[in-house]
């Protein structure tokens, strides 16, 4: 086999740790981010919903069965088998990683990225799943894992396949995604922003926050293909001698794709949104994924929080479109929280992490109902209720556990300049008791 090269990559600040109480309605305290009130539930406006339906679009099976054709298709196992980064355990991170983590409620797991991951400023962490979300008893194969999807400016994506199975002993190996291009004989970078993940049987569906020329919003990808590059160089796709995916050893080419019925915005909650992140709920029948928009928290409308049901897995495609081929959104929510980076549901509660955007500010946990909205508060930091990690990004439940796991994001220098130095680490993996929340 030959030996690929691992890319040089390149994050950031702090937070205390203390108790507190709940606060309900309003705040209980002044100094406390501002509660945004009950959920609103627009599901019965026919003209808002039009604005979610999805068209679903599949890669044709002689593309993929050429691509295929040309490539060695390896399995799950065979990528966590050849992992060549070890995560660091929260003792080994450094102080200011550590500091990134959630004041409340306390993470019971914490992992750093290998030296390089966590300061790369070209990369940068976001959406996030696992085999918790995959199969009901958190296992895929013989295997748990996490996957931890990256962004490098929305020009590239690529995924951390996180071997799981010894938990003092996590390590991970990227798999790069791409487009099946010239009927299966070639392919291209993946070039958008994976906000948000969800691993559902062997598919893995992606956010495509900013669209594209075919305003897809979500993309699909397979445990059943990945490929295994031949020549090692700093091309993507087919070279003289075989394929060359950038340094990677593997890469993932995307099967399907949902578009939305136009070009998706991020500067209001009237026309069609933007997904932002999306989770995977387990508590609904059938199963279903929950999807949100993002304003910046500097202000904004409302956020607009929206569902689709899974169809049963090992389908061509995971979403319920009843035969159609067109998915129609199941519910959709409002809400007044700003900055929402992600949101997970379950049993009728959202919890949605509001990642403020200063530098060393932690992060807001709201619980949203349609009768209210809770927050965790605690003493010791800038906001009585800014109880979360800072600057967080995708939310997963591991089912079995009933583990929520999620990640921090930033790489930049003191002053919050995501391309300056020198860099402060502070980007963690980590989980805490959903019961906890």
């Amino acid at each position: 086999m030959k030996v690929f090269r691992t890319r040089a990559l390149l994050s950031l600040i702090p937070v205390a740790a203390l108790l507190g109480a709940l606060s309900t309605g309003t705040p209980a305290y002044a100094s406390s981010v501002p509660n945004p009130g009950q959920l609103l539930d627009r599901t019965p406006d026919s003209t808002e919903m039009a604005k979610l339906k999805l068209t679903e679009h599949q890669v044709s099976a002689g593309t993929i069965s050429t691509l295929d054709a040309q490539m060695p298709n390896v399995g799950v196992d065979t990528v966590l088998k050849s992992a060549n980064h070890s995560m660091r355990n929260r003792a080994d991170c450094q102080s200011s990683e550590r500091a990134a983590l959630p004041v409340k409620p306390a993470a019971d797991a914490a992992y750093c990225w290998d030296t390089g991951d966590s300061v790369t400023q070209d990369w940068v962490p976001q959406g996030l799943t696992s085999s918790g979300d995959a199969d009901d008893d958190g296992m895929w194969g013989t295997n748990k894992l996490i996957l931890s999807g990256w962004t490098e400016s929305s020009t590239s994506a690529r995924v951390a396949f996180i071997d799981a199975n010894d938990p003092a002993h996590l390590k991970y190996r990227w798999v790069l995604l791409v487009i099946p291009t010239d009927s299966g004989n070639n392919f291209a970078r993946f070039g958008s922003h994976v906000g948000g993940m969800v691993w559902f049987g062997d598919k893995l569906i992606v956010t495509g926050r900013h669209g594209d020329g075919s305003n897809n919003a979500l993309y699909v990808f397979s445990m059943q293909h990945i490929l295994q590059a031949q020549v090692n160089s700093t091309a993507v796709g087919k070279v003289s001698g075989g394929f060359s995916a950038d340094g990677y050893q593997y890469v993932m080419p995307a099967v399907g794709s949902y578009s939305q019925p136009g070009a998706c915005t991020m500067t209001n909650d009237t026309d069609v949104p933007c997904f932002a992140s999306v989770s995977l709920d387990r508590t609904t029948t059938p199963f279903s994924i929950v999807a949100n928009e993002w304003f910046s928290s500097g202000g904004g409308p409302a956020a607009r929080i929206f569902r689709y049901k899974l169809a049963a897995p090992g389908g061509d495609m995971p979403l319920e479109d009843g035969g159609t081929g067109t998915v129609n959104a199941s519910q959709l929510l409002t809400s007044d929280a700003i900055g929402l980076q992600s949101v997970l549901a379950h049993n009728g509660t959202y919890y949605g992490a509001d990642a403020r955007g200063g530098v060393a500010q932690a992060g807001v946990m709201w619980r949203m109902r349609t009768s209210g909205t809770t927050s965790a508060t605690c003493s010791g930091w800038d906001m009585d209720n800014a109880c979360w990690a800072q600057h967080s990004e995708g939310i997963s439940l591991w089912w079995s556990t009933q583990e929520v796991w999620s990640q921090t994001e930033w790489a930049a220098d003191g002053n919050g300049d995501p391309h300056g130095t020198p860099v402060v680490p502070q980007r963690v993996l980590f989980s805490v008791p959903l019961s906890s929340m």
